[in-house]
């Protein structure tokens, strides 16, 4: 019996226009305030996995999961490549040679990565392949001196599938004509773009060229490995390196660019504290709003405990009052930040073709557009954090209500 006549009291409250509009205006903005800050903080937070899923699959798809090394070069790559596959834990395997250099064409010059491959094995351990514009891995073949570069490479050389661009080491020569950096012409034969900063500094070549170029005696610098578990490894290394026997350095993922992730889970973490104050903010002008309720309510209150209503009821009243401000809120803002997160990279990419102004840019940012990632965890998360907010505001009003004493109320009605 109590809780439906509070229920039904509490809504009819809400519902009901008040002779101070002031009032009406502030649960109006403490409504609207939790409706944008949990649609914000959802959409902000879906980004922040976008950005984390993004880089995840584009860089960690380019670079190796884990890569062993000898003290210089690798005579027996070919039994490591073997025993590594022979791994359970191991899905590919593939051998390189890497060295950094300059590439000149046009009239310009950029510093590279110059990575030597086996065509036939790279493709199991990279995505490159699943992102080639023009050419294939294929047309890399030994001896022709073929070089893959990155489109944000090709556009700022002015460079074509055809073309010819000087690859210089920095090393040098010592010839007859004296000392002279180590240099030789290569052909464009495919254009690759992922949509990250490698576009501009990864270049790949034949490992046989590589090997002549840098003058390794056919000898590959080390092994990548693509594990079955991102996270483990540097396990999976470990135990591979012991399978070998002999001295071998091992890397991975997390050693290159580990900081980066954990850099986005702080960001990630950091800022959804701070919107988090938004919706605070929000559910503690459902105090405000409650007081001023509570004021204007008085008389009413009085004549309800004269009625024989128990201060627990009136309490209820309050709180069911303003848990329908909060509920409201938090519904609405939720529908918003689930629309909002899974149309904003959309809106983005409108947003860049009609004004024609890229936001990201991948020769500043890793990825060159904007991401978004909707979990349903922090969904939830936040929901409940916003509920679990305007629940606890609705406490100190209703107990200030339950203790209106009803004499004194009516003294001067």
């Amino acid at each position: 019996m109590f809780k439906p006549l509070a229920f039904s009291i509490g809504l009819r409250y809400t519902a009901a226009k008040r002779r101070n509009h002031f009032i009406s205006f502030i649960s109006l903005t403490s409504m609207i305030g939790l409706m944008l800050g949990v649609a914000v903080l959802i959409i902000v937070l879906s980004v922040m996995n976008g950005f984390d899923q993004e880089l995840r699959k584009r860089i960690l798809g380019m670079v190796p999961h884990a890569v062993i090394q000898g003290d210089d070069v690798v005579e027996d790559w070919r039994r490591i490549d073997r025993l590594a596959t022979d791994h359970s834990r191991v899905e590919a395997a593939a051998p390189f040679i890497q060295g950094q250099g300059m590439v000149t064409g046009s009239g310009d010059v950029r510093g590279v990565s110059l990575n030597g491959i086996l065509p036939e094995q790279e493709r199991q351990v990279s995505i490159i392949e699943n992102h080639m514009e023009v050419g294939t891995l294929d047309d890399l073949r030994s001896g022709e001196f073929g070089i893959i570069i990155g489109r944000l490479m090709a556009s700022g050389l002015g460079l074509e599938v055809g073309d010819k661009v000087t690859v210089v080491l920095p090393e040098a020569s010592v010839t007859p004509a004296g000392v002279l950096p180590r240099l030789k012409r290569f052909t464009v034969k495919g254009i690759f773009s992922v949509g990250a900063q490698l576009d501009g500094n990864y270049t790949l070549v034949h490992m046989d060229d590589a090997a002549k170029l840098m003058r390794t005696g056919g000898k590959a610098h080390g092994v990548r490995l693509k594990v079955d578990n991102l996270f483990q490894a540097p396990s999976i290394a470990e135990n591979v390196a012991r399978s070998l026997g002999g001295r071998y350095f091992i890397s991975d993922w997390t050693r290159s660019h580990g900081n980066l992730f954990q850099a986005i889970r702080m960001e990630k973490t950091m800022i959804g504290l701070l919107l988090m104050f938004i919706v605070a903010v929000a559910a503690f002008n459902i105090v405000s709003t409650l007081v001023m309720v509570v004021t204007d309510k008085t008389a009413d209150i009085a004549i309800l405990r004269t009625m024989g209503a128990t201060p627990g009821r009136i309490m209820r009243i309050f709180m069911i009052q303003g848990a329908v401000i909060g509920v409201f809120g938090v519904i609405v803002g939720t529908l918003l930040g689930v629309v909002g997160a899974i149309n904003i990279s959309a809106f983005i990419s409108w947003l860049e073709g009609v004004i024609g102004h890229q936001f990201l840019s991948a020769d500043v940012y890793f990825i060159s557009y904007l991401p978004s990632r909707l979990m349903w965890q922090d969904v939830l998360i936040v929901s409940g954090a916003g509920l679990a907010m305007s629940l606890l505001a609705t406490l100190y009003p209703a107990w200030r209500a339950s203790r209106v004493d009803p004499a004194e109320a009516l003294r001067y009605e």
